[in-house]
């Protein structure tokens, strides 16, 4: 290679290490700042969860906490301490609701979770939930066909409680005397995707002591 071209890819290369210099003094910044978002994003991730993990386990803790008291107003009493909000304050309403002692607090605790049952700004999990507890802690409080009225909305396809709500519908139509329709709803129950191994053999034995047959399902 001559001295002239030389001398050309020399002044070359300088003219692209300049103008690189330029580039990067200009926009340098960007990539920097782009790597301190990323750590700083997953620093902040890191730190949400573990403070999720942390909430959550002082939250169970209180419950345990509370539910070890010796009476179900003591228990009542605690839980009712705990400083919580949302689907946590649900969660509470409902353990609470299953400390009952005498009719006062059977009808309180039918009073609360109803409200629960009815409270659009909670997820379909917690509202059918609260139902269905109600419907149980009332028992034959309920009129069979009341009964069969307010688990109906729950027995839809694709409502997240449907086979304990037709268990529930099935023991409704027993109290009634409509022994046809409980051994419908039940042979039904037992043809459904997901049903667990105990509840299918729960509703297989009411099925034979109504006279049915499983294999029919």
């Amino acid at each position: 290679m001559s001295n002239p071209d030389s001398f050309i890819d020399e002044v070359s290369e300088e003219v692209r290490r300049d103008r690189m210099f330029h580039f990067l003094r200009r926009w340098g910044w960007v990539g920097i700042v782009a790597v301190v978002v990323l750590v700083a994003g997953a620093a902040w991730n890191e730190y949400r969860k573990a403070q999720q993990t942390s909430e959550a386990q002082a939250f169970g803790s209180s419950i345990l906490s509370a539910l070890e008291q010796d009476s179900a107003e003591a228990r009542r009493a605690a839980l009712a301490e705990i400083d919580a909000s949302g689907a946590r304050q649900a969660i509470l309403t409902m353990i609470a609701a299953g400390e009952v002692e005498d009719a006062e607090m059977r009808a309180a605790s039918a009073e609360a979770l109803d409200a629960l049952a009815g409270n659009q700004d909670l997820d379909a999990v917690y509202r059918d939930l609260a139902q269905i507890k109600s419907v149980l802690l009332l028992g034959d409080d309920l009129d069979p066909q009341e009964r069969i009225d307010r688990l109906e909305p729950l027995t839809i396809p694709g409502a997240p409680y449907r086979l304990l709500a037709l268990e529930q519908t099935a023991m409704a139509h027993v109290a009634a005397g409509d022994d046809d329709a409980a051994l419908g709803v039940l042979q039904d129950l037992i043809g459904e995707d997901g049903v667990s191994q105990g509840l299918q053999q729960r509703a297989s034995q009411l099925i034979v002591a109504l006279g049915g047959s499983p294999d029919a399902a």
